[in-house]
C-alpha cells in the first residue's frame, strides 16, 4: 500500500475548522467541503465498515468477548436498532439513529490473540481487504501500541480499546490514535491516598509485574506514588504474559520481608496469581507487625468475578463500573443487560464509548477522513457516557475524567456484584501536563486514495 502523509498540521486544522472542540451544549458541525479530498478506504456505497480487533483467544479473551458484545450493541444503536442506549444520554445529539453520514454501519472482526504480531496482521487484513475505515479494540497495551502504529501508517483512525499503559498516549502516541481509557499514571494518583488511609505510610511492597509495556508502566506508577508516601519496594519481579502457574514467583514473597504484594497483572493472569497468592496463605500472614495486604492496581468486574472470594477487601482502580447511578451508566447497563443477560464490564463500556465517539465525530465533521475526525475529537468535551464530564485532550488524544477506586465486596449480593466503589477521584487529582509522558503526535495521515 502506498502511503501519503497529510500535510495538514493541527494548527492548520485549528484555523481551518469551523470550530474545533465542541462544547457540551453545542456540538460542532463541520462543513463537508472542508474535507473534500479523498482518503484511505473512503466509503463509496451505502455502508461504512468498522473494524473490531479484540482478543478472542489468549489471556485476555474474557475481556475481548465483552468488548465484542459492546461493539455489536453500539452498531445497533448507531443504526437505529434497539433502545438507543447511551445515545439517549450523550450530550452530543449529532447521531440520529440512522447511521453515520448517510451510511449504515457494518463491521468486521479480528482476533488479536493478545499478541502484537497477530493484532497487526488482523488489523492489516481488515484495512486492506475489508475496507475498514477505522480500527478499534484490544485489551493489551502492547497490542494497542502496535496497532496504533499500523493505523498511523495506513491512514486510518485507531480508537484504542482497553489499554492502560502510559505509553499509548505518551511516548508512543500518534495523531491517528485516540484513547478513552485511563492510564497507569491516573491509577497511581487515585490509589495512593486510599492505600495510605488503609495501610499507612510504613509499608514494604513486592511487585509481580506482567512483562510488557503495560506491566512496566503500572509498576512504575505505583512505585512513584507509594514511595512518595514513604513505602519501600522490596523487589519487582517480571512474569510472562499468560504464565498460568505463578507459584514460583509467589514463593519468594513469603521470605522477602514485604508486607504488601502488588499484582501488576490483568485478565486471567490476575485471576490466577491472586488465587495462588491466597492459597499460599499471604492474606492470613502478619509481617513487620502488620496484616499482609494485596493490591490489584487495575481491576475489572470480569477479573473480580473470576477470582471469586479472593478479591474481598482488595483495593484497585477501574475506569467504570456497572453499579454507577448516573443516567448514562444506567442506560448502558439496561441496554446491555437486556441483550446479553448480565451487566457489562469496564471493557464493554470503554469499547462502546469509543465506537459511539468515533461515529459522533464523523457525523459532526461530515467526513470519515482522519484529519476531519481528529478536528472533531481534539478538545471535544462531553457528558452522558457514564464517566461524567470528559475531555478528549487535544495535546495527546487522552481522555480526562474522574477515576474510580474500588475494592472487592465483602458481602456480594450476586455473582456480578463483586466490586464496590470506595472513592470517585476527581479529574483534577489525576490530570498531568501533556508533555510529562513524552512522545509527539506528529501529523495526521489520511492514507492513499
Amino acid at each position: 500500500m502506498t502511503i501519503e502523509k497529510s500535510n495538514l498540521s493541527r494548527r492548520t486544522l485549528l484555523k481551518a475548522g469551523t470550530a474545533l472542540g465542541a462544547g457540551i451544549a453545542a456540538p460542532t458541525i463541520f462543513s463537508s467541503q472542508a474535507w473534500a479530498q479523498c482518503y484511505a478506504n473512503e466509503p463509496k456505497g451505502s455502508t461504512v465498515t468498522f473494524g473490531f480487533n479484540v482478543p478472542q483467544t489468549g489471556a485476555y479473551a474474557d475481556e475481548g468477548a465483552d468488548e465484542l458484545r459492546a461493539y455489536q450493541l453500539a452498531v445497533e444503536h448507531i443504526n437505529g436498532e434497539g433502545d438507543g442506549g447511551m445515545l439517549n444520554t450523550f450530550s452530543s445529539k449529532a447521531l440520529q439513529g440512522n447511521g453515520v453520514n448517510g451510511k449504515k454501519v457494518v463491521f468486521v472482526t479480528g482476533d488479536t490473540q493478545t499478541k502484537s504480531d497477530a493484532a497487526r496482521a488482523s488489523a492489516k487484513r481488515m484495512i486492506e481487504k475489508d475496507g475498514a475505515i477505522m480500527i478499534t479494540g484490544g485489551s493489551s497495551s502492547g497490542v494497542a501500541i502496535a496497532v496504533q502504529g499500523l493505523c498511523q501508517d495506513a491512514g486510518v483512525i485507531f480508537m484504542a480499546g482497553l489499554t492502560h499503559s502510559n505509553d499509548t498516549t505518551g511516548k508512543d502516541k500518534r495523531a491517528n490514535g485516540f484513547r478513552h481509557f485511563f492510564n497507569t499514571e491516573m491509577s497511581g494518583a487515585a490509589l495512593a491516598p486510599v492505600l495510605k488511609n488503609a495501610f499507612g505510610t510504613d509499608r514494604t511492597a513486592y511487585h509481580l509485574t506482567a512483562d510488557y509495556t503495560w506491566g512496566w508502566s503500572q509498576e512504575g506508577s505505583i512505585k512513584k506514588y507509594t514511595e512518595a508516601l514513604g513505602w519501600k519496594t522490596a523487589a519487582a519481579v517480571r512474569t510472562p504474559l499468560g504464565a498460568g502457574d505463578f507459584s514460583q514467583y509467589i514463593t519468594p514473597v513469603l521470605n522477602s520481608g514485604a508486607d504488601v504484594l502488588v499484582l501488576n497483572h490483568y485478565g486471567r493472569d490476575m485471576v490466577n496469581s491472586l488465587t495462588q497468592a491466597v492459597q499460599f496463605g499471604l492474606r492470613d500472614k502478619q509481617v513487620n507487625g502488620k496484616d499482609f495486604a494485596i493490591v490489584v492496581p487495575l481491576y475489572s468486574r470480569l477479573m473480580a468475578q473470576g477470582a471469586g472470594e479472593n478479591v474481598k477487601g482488595i483495593f484497585g482502580s477501574t475506569n467504570w463500573h456497572w453499579s454507577l447511578q448516573d443516567e448514562g451508566s444506567q442506560a448502558f447497563v439496561k441496554s446491555f443487560g437486556q441483550k446479553y443477560g448480565f451487566p457489562p464490564s469496564q471493557a464493554a463500556h470503554t469499547t462502546y464509548c469509543q465506537a459511539i465517539l468515533y461515529a459522533d465525530a464523523a457525523q459532526r465533521a461530515g467526513t470519515f477522513r482522519p484529519d476531519g475526525i481528529g478536528a472533531a475529537l481534539e478538545g471535544f468535551t462531553f457528558d452522558g457516557l457514564g464517566n461524567g464530564p470528559t475531555e478528549y485532550r487535544a495535546a495527546d488524544h487522552q481522555c480526562f475524567k474522574d477515576v474510580l477506586v474500588v475494592k472487592g465486596k465483602e458481602n456480594p449480593s450476586s455473582k456480578f456484584d463483586v466490586l464496590e466503589v470506595v472513592e470517585v477521584t476527581p479529574r483534577a487529582q489525576v490530570e498531568y501536563e501533556a508533555g510529562m509522558l513524552g512522545g509527539e503526535l506528529g501529523p495526521y495521515n489520511n492514507g492513499a486514495c
